[in-house]
């Protein structure tokens, strides 16, 4: 081989490195985006903690985690933890449990016909009307929901309640009854996107596995739990740590729905919503980063320990 030839270990090499510099010619702008836009915005946060910057100064004093050891006393703080920890009990469950249901009844719940398993009849319709809620802006649907939940006759609700002789009720004044209100808004605007998810892993079974079951006997009950649970189990675990994420989130509905932003009586308040107030209302940015991060190690926590527990082995079909 004369000197200068390249042999075909040569070429391998040479067409490697083309292919991997067409990949990172795509990447490098994303990536930096990314960097620019999330990681470094982060990264100030943590730093911005440390301090007791007012938003203003320039040169912010350093205090080191004097503004943690605040939200160890702070009243506020805890409550929204609370709210947030009733959220991931409470929300996810709900929602996951009626969108799996649904799911079931849009591909499986119509029995067999013509030798094989269908759904509902009009099943592309209801999954229209399930997921419409989801295309809607979140301040649409609290102000549709401050006209349903309004406290006097004049609301959806209490107008219905009033025309079988029940007093009105203050769904959103009512401090026992408020965080659940405006969760059940949360859920109502999510089971749509959660059909359509669970619907695609249930599609993705082979129809052939339910219909040799449903040829042993199995029933919709045993269809559910034992083959359709099984086997999207994956999914399931996916959109439980959506939901749970989502539940540390909630801002736009608390603040357009609750009473006082977060009221009555914090009943309501959540991290986020106190983020906002404590950095444009009191002017604390340092104070409200160390929320931030607080509430930044809360979320990264919780989506850690739910893909540990839900960890199942997976089932091929």
């Amino acid at each position: 081989m004369r000197r200068g030839d390249v042999g075909p270990a040569g070429g391998l090499l040479s067409a490697k490195m083309r292919t991997y510099g067409f990949i990172v010619s795509f990447l490098a702008i994303p990536l930096a985006l990314y960097v620019v836009f999330v990681i470094s915005p982060y990264i100030q946060a943590f730093y911005i903690s440390l301090t007791n910057w007012k938003g203003i100064s320039a040169n912010p004093r350093y205090i080191g985690f004097e503004n943690f050891g605040r939200l160890l006393d702070d009243e506020v703080f805890w409550a929204a933890v609370r709210h947030h920890g009733l959220l991931l009990l409470a929300m996810p469950l709900i929602t996951i449990a009626i969108a799996l249901f649904f799911s079931f009844l849009l591909n499986l719940g119509g029995g067999t016909g013509g030798g094989r398993l269908t759904g509902v009849w009009g099943a592309r319709f209801y999954r229209v009307v399930y997921f419409f809620p989801q295309v809607l802006a979140v301040a649409v649907v609290g102000v549709l929901f401050q006209a349903i939940y309004r406290p006097d006759g004049t609301g959806v609700l209490n107008g219905l309640l009033a025309a079988v002789g029940l007093g009105p009720v203050g769904w959103l004044t009512d401090t026992g009854l408020a965080l659940w209100a405006i969760m059940a808004v949360v859920v109502w605007q999510s089971v749509g996107f959660y059909v359509v998810l669970f619907s695609a892993g249930m599609s993705a079974i082979p129809r052939d596995v339910f219909e040799a079951a449903a040829l042993d006997g199995a029933g919709r009950f045993r269809l559910f739990f034992s083959i359709t649970l099984p086997l999207i189990w994956d999914t399931i675990q996916v959109g439980w740590v959506y939901l749970g994420i989502a539940a540390f989130d909630c801002f736009a509905l608390v603040q357009v729905l609750s009473v006082d932003r977060g009221g009555p009586d914090n009943a309501t308040t959540v991290l986020p919503l106190e983020i906002w107030r404590t950095a444009f209302t009191f002017s604390k940015f340092g104070y409200a980063s160390a929320m931030g991060v607080a509430l930044f190690f809360l979320t990264i926590t919780f989506a850690a320990l739910s893909l540990r527990v839900t960890r199942r082995e997976r089932i091929e079909f």
